[in-house]
């Protein structure tokens, strides 16, 4: 009773912040440059949620997250741009062909652990890269013009969406079978879990989503190059991730927010913009290394507040 309640009251919170969000872009209360930084944020929670699955829940080190996110990329503008078909068409085209690439790269490379899995996964993500970077049909190094399809209704559909599923999964039988191989992968395998197809369902399930991003993200910057895609871009999404605490998916949002806002708001300082970026997470890894959460959700904090109920303190 207590889930249903909390996911009705998770609802009306989301309709009633798209809802306000949505008055004040049709108002002109929030100029282009507001609303486009909206989008981004959410773009970013989305990449941190999806990776979060697979890093914080399931404890695959993975750094080519980015692989994925210029997979939905191109061929959701290659739906769009080339076959002249409905933008939300594209946007699951480019989650499902992403899922596929992560199932691809997923069966063979997560038998591998540790800094073995995050090496070929980083592999994977500059082999997508280079071959975006070698075909004609979508621009090459000039990259691929884009129409400008993504509004803020588009993000906070996709937003609530990959929320919702990745924490009825992680709270699912099949989360908590993921839970146990991060925790430990030898003891899950003695007790009868399927540990190889737990790590690649929650690696696809994390692509799906990370592809359904770059389809958001290559209709909201009108021209997608595969410079956007490197392995940077994949270290910026893990950040996000460690972050906000590793198995905490509030977390992940809450840190997506705060360094897309401190990015955004400091371009016109690149210099002092890295420099500010980079102070923080060492002072967040010095004074806050288990992440801004740690393993504990907002909820957590809610009940923390009515009072303790008893219980171990895992994650605090």
């Amino acid at each position: 009773m207590k889930k249903v309640k909390g996911f009705w009251i998770y609802v009306v919170l989301s309709v009633v912040i798209y809802g306000v969000v949505q008055l004040l872009i049709n108002g002109g209360i929030l100029n282009p440059f507001y609303a486009n930084t909206l989008i981004f944020i959410g773009i970013n929670i989305i990449l941190a949620v999806s990776l979060h699955l697979v890093i914080g829940i399931t404890g695959q080190f993975s750094i080519g997250h980015a692989g994925f996110l210029a997979v939905g990329a191109y061929i959701s503008a290659i739906i769009t741009m080339k076959f002249q078909l409905p933008f939300p068409l594209a946007l699951l085209a480019g989650g499902i062909v992403a899922a596929l690439a992560g199932l691809l790269v997923g069966i063979p490379s997560l038998r591998l652990k540790g800094d073995y899995l995050a090496i070929a996964t980083l592999g994977f993500g500059e082999i997508i890269r280079i071959v975006f970077l070698n075909i004609d049909y979508v621009g090459g190094a000039s990259g691929m013009q884009v129409t400008h399809l993504t509004t803020w209704t588009y993000t906070f559909i996709c937003l609530f969406i990959t929320i919702t599923v990745i924490t009825n999964f992680t709270n699912s039988r099949h989360g908590r079978a993921c839970i146990s191989v991060r925790e430990n992968e030898i003891a899950a395998d003695a007790m009868g879990i399927n540990t190889t197809y737990y790590k690649v369902v929650a690696f696809a399930l994390g692509s799906f989503f990370a592809g359904i991003a770059g389809g958001l993200f290559a209709h909201n910057f009108y021209i997608i190059q595969p410079g956007n895609f490197g392995f940077l871009k994949s270290f910026d999404i893990l950040i996000f991730v460690v972050l906000g605490g590793l198995g905490s998916l509030s977390g992940s949002v809450i840190a997506a927010i705060l360094l897309t806002v401190v990015s955004t708001f400091l371009q016109d300082y690149p210099e002092t913009r890295m420099i500010i970026y980079s102070v923080v997470l060492v002072l967040v890894m010095l004074y806050r290394p288990q992440g801004l959460m740690g393993t504990r959700e907002v909820t957590d904090l809610f009940g923390k507040w009515k009072g303790p109920k008893g219980g171990n303190s895992y994650g605090k």
